[in-house]
């Protein structure tokens, strides 16, 4: 069974912004072929389970992740960070081989 953790910061985070859009169940996560490393993330709000969703629960709230996009995530950490100006959600992945020197994309 694949394995995908959140992080105190990320939950809270996550808990604030759909407070303040008002719905929500929680945080979609996918991957897309993009980038000169091969895959980037993909993150939206998920305001409903599809069928074939797999759900992650730590900290009161839940992080939903499509079957195709499991393999690459298995193991991962979502965390929420701020590097001086900048605050964004940063993902601990145990399967990337390589990513770009922007950090925007990664290869497994």
């Amino acid at each position: 069974m694949a394995q995908l953790s959140i992080t105190p910061a990320a939950a809270n985070q996550i808990r604030q912004v759909l407070d303040e859009r008002g719905y929500g169940l929680g945080l979609r996560v996918s991957v897309k072929p993009s980038g000169c490393s091969g895959y980037s993330y993909v993150l939206d709000f998920a305001d409903e389970a599809a069928a074939n969703d797999v759900s992650f629960e730590e900290h009161g709230v839940q992080v939903f992740v499509a079957p195709d996009a499991l393999d690459m995530l298995d193991g991962s950490e979502v965390d929420y960070v701020s590097e001086g100006l900048n605050r964004f959600f940063r993902f601990n992945n145990p399967n990337v081989k390589d990513e770009c020197g922007c950090g925007e994309s990664f290869s497994v």
